[in-house]
């Protein structure tokens, strides 16, 4: 169970999910599990596990919710206890925060988490990254956020420093794989490639950590639409988790035979995939994303200020 939330997560595939009347026993690869029933309050099975009927019963009548998703983290289906009204209650709550202060601590806190990426790569390269001038516009950036009216102002100048953090980080990639800048699918270079496949892990996890709380992952605040808040609340976490785990690679892992070129896309191999999925495992810390979402669930609910961590 995660250490400041209520939601337990049964990763991967082969567990058996079982229970007593008062303690949930989960049993995997020869390790036993027990937790009190009273304490789960939201239970997510995410790839293929079994489940006793008997359990879902238990969880039920103590008021958990089980939710289900498929092993890359994507939604399938929920269980919730009969009349328990706890999600549409948040959901208001959602859709009535002020949406402009809380865009405004996001987008700056995706600002310092890039410059504080870019600033860790520049030292290891033992040369700046920055072009005369570009410092100096991400933190005029920086404070220029907090005077915007509108939010899609706050919206256009987050996506420009976002523009512009890729062309800085693609001077620490070398040449031959030609990264200019971040590139929509289907991406035509592999460290366009290796990024969408770290962010597809990165936005998994923080999907579920986001309907463990019982939050809606729909309701945005810098991002409108579906997904919105887990773009939302994963944004920070890019540039540490994912960014510079793929400059890293990009510098001294990727070979020419672990992807292929089309004239439409690039394809990473098989086995440059599973490489990738226990890097990403170890730089993508699930108690930080649950620590995220734990603040800002208190800070909707009992009004502390909300803080964006990076």
């Amino acid at each position: 169970m995660t250490k400041d939330a209520s939601w337990l997560t049964v990763y991967g595939f082969g567990a058996h999910i079982k229970s007593t009347q008062k303690n949930l026993i989960i049993l995997k690869k020869g390790v036993t599990e027990e937790y009190p029933i009273e304490r789960v309050k939201h239970l997510l099975v995410i790839g293929g596990h079994t489940i006793h009927s008997a359990t879902i019963l238990h969880l039920i009548k103590s008021g958990a919710y089980i939710s289900f998703f498929e092993a890359d983290g994507t939604p399938a289906g929920i269980i919730r206890p009969w009349g328990d009204r706890t999600q549409e209650q948040i959901q208001v709550l959602q859709q009535n925060l002020p949406r402009h202060r809380y865009a405004t601590i996001i987008a700056q806190a995706a600002i310092k988490s890039r410059l504080l990426a870019v600033d860790r790569l520049s030292e290891l390269r033992g040369a700046t990254l920055f072009y005369e001038g570009e410092l100096q516009f991400l933190h005029t950036s920086l404070n220029e956020l907090e005077y915007l009216i509108k939010l899609d102002e706050i919206r256009r100048l987050s996506k420009l420093n976002t523009d512009m953090y890729y062309e800085i980080l693609s001077r620490n990639i070398p040449e031959q794989f030609g990264f200019r800048r971040r590139t929509m699918r289907p991406q035509c270079d592999p460290i366009n490639a290796l990024l969408s496949f770290g962010y597809a892990m990165l936005f998994g996890n923080c999907c579920v950590s986001i309907i463990g709380a019982r939050l809606d992952p729909d309701i945005g605040l810098l991002y409108d639409g579906t997904s919105g808040l887990v773009y939302d609340l994963m944004e920070s976490f890019k540039a540490e988790m994912i960014d510079m785990p793929v400059s890293q690679i990009a510098n001294e892992l990727l070979r020419a035979e672990d992807y292929e070129l089309t004239p439409n896309r690039c394809i990473l191999s098989d086995e440059l995939a599973k490489r990738l999925t226990k890097i990403f495992q170890v730089t993508i810390d699930t108690t930080k994303i649950d620590t995220q979402v734990g603040n800002f669930l208190r800070a909707m609910t009992e009004n502390e200020p909300f803080t964006v961590m990076y």
